[in-house]
């Protein structure tokens, strides 16, 4: 049967949203029964209608760059928000998004945290070299705002962050709102940025006449229940199975293994993931800072919730007692009004140094004073987990997690003090004690889904971690690709960590290649950067293979040492520019064949 519609109202009519044709068949229903309420709208309304539906929609894009989860979930909070507003955006992980389209987006919103020393996430280090480089794109047709999160105790506080801002204003994008700030405590300044951007998005594509996605409801998506999800806010209370230390008993360092329960809990992980640990401070730190601070420990404190409890337990459960910052120092100084400590705080090289040689119980212990028990826990940060990079894998070990926990010591005014979790883990908690922990995914530090492909894994101390769970693995699935682990330490006497592990690897095959690289052994320090170096010609081979790389260890140093040994490769074996060494790779991380851990 024909229709009288012509070809054109029908394309104008595929262009509505589904409300828009709601109204119009009522209006059309209307208007054949003659009614008067359809006499009362003008017909104009209904071509106009059509015509704005032909505008397009503002498109938004939600870009996250996350190192241990929080900028994610913070990007996934304002996805929701612009949903329900009705716009049309969509969440993109750093990690998975090709920078090259960035000219083309409409609206960008990006959500980034800061690791190391002022350095970008892992995953988004690809987007900061195109941003920063000589092929910066032009960004003139893009709006963008940014929210950074952050570490105030950093010198170069939500450096990523503001490093994306400047970049995005420089190359000519219209910015939508002023840089957000977040410290470690960052949801509340996280909530109320994501709910005035989500606003001003939501504004701007309602005014642009264009069409926006429906509002979501309770019931637009299902919900499919899996059970107890523990999450760093509610955590699974494990308890410990195994503590076995692996280095030999004269070693500088006091390396633990760890095995942890998780009978019962259903939880599951992947290698590559982290677990989270919760801490519980040390009694002799707690008894020493309240012995300072000329407090009992009875005192009650009202916590950030509006709850209360005794200044004992805060200091050993809700506080981080272990990491000086600059705020703690200048409250303590202004709190006592120590005009020494007043002009340390004031002199940023001074004070940063000052940082780096004294915990807070060393500023107490130099500059005593009594204090009252409030004050004393305004001074501290809320404590933090501690995320530990998995040694095992659940085909290999079954309802257990395992950790390599290097126990941090230092000494201070005669007083040896430990890691808060390093410390625990490591020489506290017994077998059959509880654990608090979840699980942290890590999906940008994984094995190729392809059994057959060759990996290099380089790591140095317990950076060798995840590299034992990728063994495990490899192991478990039959895997075929071949396996070469470039691993270094102080001395093999001492510190080769899971030794004989790695021997049976070696012996069954499974271990196709082992460079190890001792750095107190000998008269020259060896690193294995070096080790790298003098294989350089076997590395490319590998990479021609379509070998992935894995790095896991030391940000600052190793890691860095590495890369631009990585580049040096590139450039001598592929007979590259420096330019052309960093482009490929670039392009490497972007293929996920060369992923880092670091810390």
């Amino acid at each position: 049967m024909s229709t009288p519609i012509t070809p054109e109202l029908t394309a104008q009519l595929a262009a509505l949203t589904p409300q828009q044709l709601a109204f119009l068949a009522g209006y059309a229903w209307a208007k054949s029964q003659g009614a008067a309420a359809a006499a009362d709208l003008p017909l104009a309304a209904v071509p106009a209608a059509v015509a704005t539906a032909s505008a397009p929609a503002r498109r938004v894009t939600v870009l996250s760059a996350s190192q241990t989860g929080n900028a994610r979930r913070v990007a996934e909070q304002l996805l929701v928000k612009l949903e329900g507003a009705g716009v049309d955006a969509k969440l993109v992980a750093a990690a998975d998004y090709k920078s090259k389209n960035l000219p083309g987006e409409d609206i960008v919103l990006l959500v980034s945290s800061t690791q190391g020393e002022g350095d970008p996430p892992e995953e988004a280090v690809p987007l900061f070299k195109l941003l920063s480089g000589k092929k910066a794109p032009d960004l003139s047709a893009v709006s963008f705002a940014v929210l950074a999160l952050g570490d105030s105790s950093y010198e170069r506080f939500c450096q990523a962050g503001k490093d994306l801002d400047m970049y995005f204003d420089k190359l000519g994008a219209k910015r939508l709102a002023d840089l957000g700030i977040c410290d470690l405590d960052f949801q509340a300044a996280a909530d109320a940025w994501v709910a005035s951007t989500a606003k001003l998005v939501a504004d701007l594509a309602a005014s642009s006449g264009g069409t926006a996605a429906a509002p979501a409801t309770a019931g637009s998506a299902a919900v499919v229940e899996t059970g107890t999800v523990y999450t760093k806010e509610k955590p699974y209370t494990a308890s410990l199975s195994v503590r076995q230390k692996i280095t030999a008993r004269h070693a500088e360092k006091d390396v633990q293994h760890i095995e942890i329960d998780l009978a019962g809990s259903g939880i599951r992980y992947q290698a590559g993931d982290a677990l989270g640990v919760w801490p519980v401070n040390s009694e002799a730190l707690v008894a020493e800072i309240l012995q300072l601070a000329g407090l009992e420990g009875s005192e009650s404190v009202q916590k950030g919730d509006g709850s209360q409890t005794d200044i004992r337990s805060a200091l050993s459960l809700d506080l981080d007692i272990t990491q000086n910052t600059p705020q703690f120092v200048r409250q303590y100084a202004e709190l006592t009004g120590n005009h020494e400590l007043k002009g340390l705080s004031e002199n940023a090289e001074e004070l940063n140094a000052f940082l780096a040689q004294t915990p807070p119980v060393g500023v107490l212990a130099q500059y005593p004073a009594a204090i009252a028990a409030q004050d004393l826990f305004n001074l501290f940060r809320a404590q933090t987990p501690r995320l530990y990079s998995i040694a095992s894998v659940q085909d290999e070990v079954g309802e257990e997690v395992h950790l390599t926990v290097g126990v941090v010591r230092f000494e201070h005014h005669g007083n040896t003090y430990t890691g808060a979790a390093s410390g625990w883990l490591g020489g506290v908690l017994e077998e059959g004690d509880a654990v608090r922990v979840f699980i942290e995914p890590n999906k940008l530090f994984r094995l190729p889904e392809n059994g057959d492909t060759p990996v290099i894994m380089i790591g140095a101390g317990t950076g060798v971690a995840p590299f034992r769970a990728f063994m495990q693995q490899r192991d478990a699935n039959g895997d075929g690709g071949k396996n070469w682990l470039v691993f270094g330490n102080q001395r093999f006497t001492d510190d080769f960590l899971y030794q004989a592990e790695w021997l049976q690897y070696r012996k069954s095959g499974l271990l196709t290649r082992a460079d190890l690289a001792w750095s107190r052994q000998g008269k020259e320090k060896v690193y294995v950067q070096h080790k790298l170096a003098a294989a350089a010609a076997d590395v490319w081979a590998w990479l021609q293979e379509g070998a992935h790389i894995y790095v896991c260890g030391d940000a600052v140093r190793m890691a860095r040492d590495v890369e631009n040994t990585l580049l040096a490769i590139i450039a001598e074996q592929g007979k590259l520019s420096a330019e052309e060494a960093e482009d490929y790779l670039n392009d490497l991380r972007e293929e996920k064949r060369y992923q880092r851990d670091v810390y």
